[in-house]
């Protein structure tokens, strides 16, 4: 696609209602929903639609630090500073079961593409694996020697990838539950790390204001970019794999184009570090969260063919499957004021366009209604466990009464 049909970015509209920084986003697969966690211990879920009300759930008892929505999107998971981990019915009653996943602050979730397992990783310096259904504990891999800021599974769900303030991103293989690799180049803390869409290449960001672009094969450094004036928080790929978007504490966001190796835009929105970023399932919207606390959305408009022919998948389409074999090797130091930089506040907001096909709408509703079904059953099993223990409690209670009434 050549530059001069690329549109700029649009700020589409922001959400406020957060009382401290956001620190985490994160779009439903239908784009209808957007979650978002802040230190202010509440996790908000925001409708797309306008004048529709945000649903705030409250059960952390600290600052959550993640928030992901599980595959079909009717499963919410959410960690915590206070090492536990929830998983929410994203609806207006906001029912949730929780699990301690950690012995210190929970700083990632993610689910896998299955929708079965989650990964979370901690600053317990452990990254554990367990099942969605029942929060069942799985196995734990434990060799990073510092705390685990991001961990999240492979699209295909075989391997998991991590990233520590041991400066190291690891690459584990699921089934072995064995290290692969360890990527030792980064200068400072990993914030963030994620997959590319075809699961070749995974991308981290780190303190040292640098993303780096790796191929998980051959294990090769293929891109380094040094734009950022400050820590790299987060990242996102677009779904169609040629672009990357970043968070910074510079209070930017920066969109590069992997294909060519360059920067295409940087956003100036957020008032004071830009703590989180994330493209929606279909890439026609990104959102992000700052210090500043508000989460704001913006529409991408610069890559309409791509996000067009993903919409229409609700995956990231073969055709470009193969595109992360291609990325170019570039080392992108701190550029002349060439990209196009954007102040927020450009566009009205606008109701987004989402029309999925109906057998999609009917698959995607059937397996909502199992996954509702499972939490259900989940929160009943915790109720009747707890009531079996008050019961216990009440007979034990009973014959020390007898005991001491005998003579």
């Amino acid at each position: 696609m050549a530059f001069s049909s690329l549109e700029d970015p649009s700020l589409e509209r922001h959400f406020k209602g957060h009382r401290d920084a956001v620190t985490c986003v994160d779009f439903s697969l239908n784009t209808k929903q957007l979650a978002s966690g802040s230190m202010d211990s509440c996790l908000m879920v925001w409708h797309m639609k306008p004048q529709s009300r945000a649903y705030r759930f409250t059960g952390h008892k600290d600052a959550i630090t993640c928030v992901n929505f599980s595959p079909s999107g009717h499963l919410l998971a959410s960690g915590s500073r206070d090492k536990t981990v929830r998983i929410w019915v994203p609806n207006v009653k906001g029912e949730s079961t929780m699990f301690r996943a950690h012995t210190a602050t929970v700083r990632s979730v993610h689910f896998c593409s299955d929708g079965q397992s989650l990964v979370t990783a901690s600053d317990d310096k452990t990254v554990k694996v367990w099942s969605t259904h029942r929060q069942k504990f799985l196995f734990s891999l434990s060799q990073h020697i510092n705390w685990v800021r991001c961990a999240r599974f492979s699209p295909d769900g075989r391997l998991i990838v991590s990233a520590s303030d041991d400066k190291t991103v690891k690459l584990w293989d699921k089934t072995s539950r064995e290290c692969v690799h360890s990527y030792c180049e980064h200068g400072g803390f990993v914030t963030y790390v994620d997959f590319h869409p075809s699961g070749t290449c995974i991308a981290a960001a780190g303190m040292d204001n640098t993303v780096k672009v790796w191929d998980v094969r051959t294990h090769r450094l293929l891109q380094h970019y040094q734009l950022h004036s400050a820590a790299v928080n987060a990242l996102s790929f677009h779904p169609s794999g040629n672009y990357l978007i970043t968070a910074s504490s510079d209070s930017t966001l920066k969109i590069l184009d992997l294909m060519e190796g360059r920067l295409l835009y940087t956003l100036h929105g957020h008032q004071g570090p830009a703590t989180t970023v994330a493209f929606s399932r279909t890439g026609e919207y990104f959102a992000s969260g700052g210090t500043d606390e508000q989460v704001m959305v913006w529409k991408s408009n610069f890559d309409v063919a791509d996000y067009g022919e993903v919409s229409k998948a609700h995956r990231p389409p073969t055709t470009l499957a193969s595109s992360a074999r291609n990325l170019p090797e570039v080392d992108f130091p701190i550029p002349p004021d060439r990209s196009r930089n954007l102040e927020s506040g450009q566009s009205q907001p606008q109701e987004p366009i989402s029309m999925p096909q109906t057998l999609t709408s009917t698959l995607e509703h059937i397996v909502g209604q199992l996954d509702v079904l499972t939490q259900t059953v989940s929160i009943l099993e915790q109720r009747l466990t707890l009531t079996e223990d008050r019961l216990k409690q009440c007979l034990e209670n009973q014959q020390l009464i007898m005991q001491r009434t005998t003579p």
